[in-house]
């Protein structure tokens, strides 16, 4: 394949087709299952789906098949497939999900969520870079081999909607879809981060997650609080009193120790390597308040906590009223969501039984205490890359990114990936993506830079070329 040519190609594609595609698609509110239990009577789901396959229908690849599948009950699947060139065997599967997250708060002026804007080369607006350009970025992949005549393996385009509500559907689709899939040679998953745009970042573990809401019930309904403090206990000190048993207040350490791992040699100084060139930007790139300090102002150490230590987060309360409604009552019950990230090789079953051990024994006071586990999904870790990918990896960096590639762990979750390790245990995985700093995929002001999707797709059609020839 010729860059040179590449990537004006690509270039001219996402100005002519994607972007305005990728722009009617940010303007869907198709929110996960997670966030919107009624997605499949509002029907937002199956316009997006509709939207991406309708796109890729149009795309001029030599025997191009796309269908959106669909089983009851379940978000739908786009699926597109594209057979070899050549009559050399191997399957490259490549991933993405179409679901987005909820609006959130704090856009800043002129942005949306479901309002696409362009600015300073970049498109704002919900699911944009996450992840609604994966199924572009892919299927324009091939077209650029195609079009240079260049040859390729199978390839099999998996796009999913149910990924931001942590793939409960997938596995029903993987079944499903276990005869046309096959066993894939490589997987290609374009939903993860990356440390800057004008470098290709390869991930190489994801953290796991477990998600459950914690419940403490002291009373049948509320009080008057001068009545009863003194007398009953409150939930929120119990609340306070069991979260310390998870974590320190002070360090923020997790005190779980079968939370814990030990990070490998290979990652420590791949950290080192990402710290060297990111520097301050680990910290600085999230929206601090004025004044408020990071944990720790070493690059090195915050890469490594936010991608191979267990954390915890409150996402969301119950049983709090609104400022506005806070009368002097004593809380009957009060629940918190809590998000622990968990490291790559704990195994997240066993997680869910500890944590939920650790805070329903010995209740308080006899509070009544909850762990409702909601969701439990262990993390990743990549092995070696094999020599000819390794080899596809670092050409297509320098070629289109015009620099070395370098790797590092991810904080985030990606159901996914685990799901396929284990199906496919000799499959290797490239595993990389664009939620890079301030695009801020969760929160407000989520943008997509569309020069470096530019120059990951041309990384992308190195990568299966190099896949065909072996």
């Amino acid at each position: 394949m010729d860059a040179s040519q590449a990537l004006p190609f690509i270039q001219r594609d996402f100005q002519a087709s994607i972007v305005p595609r990728l722009a009617d698609y940010v303007r869907i509110q198709n929110k996960s299952p997670l966030f919107d239990a009624d997605w499949e009577a509002h029907g937002h789901m199956d316009r997006a789906a509709e939207l991406l396959a309708g796109w890729c229908r149009q795309q001029p690849i030599r025997g191009l098949q796309v269908e959106i599948v669909r089983l009851p009950g379940r978000t739908p699947v786009i699926w597109c497939e594209v057979p070899a060139t050549h009559d050399t065997a191997g399957t490259v599967l490549l991933y993405g999900h179409f679901d987005k997250q909820p609006e959130f708060t704090g856009w800043e002026d002129g942005l949306d969520p479901w309002t696409p804007v362009l600015r300073e080369g970049r498109l704002y607006g919900r699911g944009g870079g996450d992840d609604g350009y994966a199924v572009f970025s892919s299927l324009e992949a091939i077209a650029v081999l195609q079009a240079q005549g260049i040859q390729h393996g199978r390839c099999v385009v998996l796009i999913e909607g149910c990924e931001e509500s942590g793939s409960f559907d997938l596995p029903h689709y993987m079944e499903h879809l276990a005869d046309r899939i096959g066993t894939p040679d490589l997987v290609v998953c374009l939903d993860s981060e990356c440390g800057d745009y004008e470098t290709l970042w390869l991930t190489t573990s994801l953290r796991g997650n477990l998600v459950g809401t914690l419940t403490c019930e002291v009373l049948t309904e509320g009080v008057h609080s001068g009545m009863a403090t003194g007398i009953a206990p409150t939930p929120v000190r119990i609340l306070r009193a069991l979260l310390d048993r998870l974590e320190n207040v002070h360090t923020g350490d997790v005190l779980v120790e079968s939370l814990h791992a030990t990070v490998p040699r290979e990652r420590l100084d791949q950290a080192r390597a990402a710290a060297q060139v990111l520097g301050e930007s680990v910290y600085r790139k999230l929206p601090f308040s004025v004044g408020v300090q990071p944990v720790s102002k070493d690059p090195v150490e915050l890469l490594i906590n936010s991608t191979w230590k267990p954390t915890i987060a409150i996402t969301g309360a119950e049983g709090l009223p609104a400022l506005r409604n806070a009368g002097n009552v004593l809380l009957p019950r009060v629940a918190l969501k809590l998000s622990l990230r968990l490291p790559p090789t704990v195994d997240a079953a066993k997680a869910a039984a500890a944590v939920k051990e650790v805070l329903e024994r010995d209740p308080p006071n006899g509070a009544r205490i909850t762990f409702n586990v909601e969701g439990s999904t262990s993390g990743w870790h990549a092995a070696s890359l094999q020599p000819w990918l390794t080899q596809a990896v670092e050409v297509g960096s320098r070629e289109f990114f015009t620099r070395d590639p370098l790797a590092m762990g991810t904080g985030g979750t990606i159901p996914f990936i685990g799901m396929l390790q284990q199906r496919f245990p000799e499959t290797q995985f490239v595993v990389t993506g664009l939620l890079g700093p301030k695009s801020n995929a969760h929160g407000p002001n989520e943008f997509l830079d569309i020069a470096s999707a530019e120059k990951l797709t041309g990384f992308v059609a190195r990568v299966l070329e190099n896949h065909a020839r072996g």
